[in-house]
């Protein structure tokens, strides 16, 4: 098809570097694929194991939209706007880089790996105040539907960001279907599998199996499984800017 990518999750990129075991669905660092740079405005998707003690020491980032969802453990996060904050499981956290933050993010626990998501969007402004957020959303409020997790709207569920993208979390069981509608036209939907299985026109999923779709109006999600968990992301195929 000529509006569909597939990624299956033993095709993504791959780093251990002790403290950090990555997945990268998009390239990143020492993974280069020229057909998985991104996925319209949708950069990086990265699946990260942080070891007990051990963390991202402070660095830069800039005119980029990093959000976070942690998966298991906590997180400390500080950085260059004085925010000292935890981040765990039902957390969803966002920075605006915009002109310029320098950051760090660190597994304080000395027993626990910490497993969360980086996901980067590229921005629809530009060298903005940098900003930082983040809330706690009540899982049971994505049984059998899709909650919203990130907007562009600061009124709307979840965190916002400098783009026109939509994130939904949704934990599906088996059997169930959920007819998702794209936001915005000339937007695209990326769907990560978290677990579980799962068809998303009826193109199969298993854990951590990924498909992007666009030129369309909406998808339609059936769990084949009592724990499939997906997060939805609907975003620009085309930068504004």
């Amino acid at each position: 098809m000529d509006n569909m990518v597939f990624h299956k999750a033993d095709t993504r990129g791959h780093e251990d570097h002790g403290w950090l075991n990555t997945y990268h669905n998009f390239s990143f660092g020492h993974y280069y694929e020229r057909d998985r740079l991104q996925f319209g405005t949708l950069r990086v998707l990265n699946d990260d194991t942080v070891a007990a003690g051990t963390g991202f020491d402070r660095h830069p980032h800039n005119n980029m939209e990093i959000i976070s969802i942690p998966l298991e453990g906590e997180l400390e996060h500080q950085d260059s706007m004085n925010n000292i904050q935890i981040i765990k499981t039902g957390d969803i956290q966002v920075m605006s880089a915009g002109n310029g933050i320098f950051h760090s993010e660190y597994n304080r626990n000395k027993n626990i790996e910490v497993k969360f998501l980086q996901i980067w969007v590229l921005p629809n402004k530009l060298d903005v105040q940098p900003r930082y957020d983040q809330v706690s959303l009540d899982p049971s409020k994505r049984i059998n539907k899709l909650q919203q997790i990130v907007s562009p709207n600061p009124k709307d569920e979840g965190v916002w960001i400098y783009q026109d993208a939509w994130f939904h979390l949704g934990k599906i069981q088996n059997e169930h279907q959920v007819n998702y509608k794209i936001k915005r036209k000339g937007n695209g939907v990326f769907c990560f599998l978290l677990s579980g299985e799962m068809k998303i026109n009826n193109n199969l999923l298993q854990k951590r199996d990924a498909v992007g779709l666009w030129d369309l109006d909406s998808i339609d999600l059936v769990s084949l499984s009592d724990d499939s968990e997906i997060l939805v992301m609907d975003v620009p195929m085309k930068n504004s800017i």
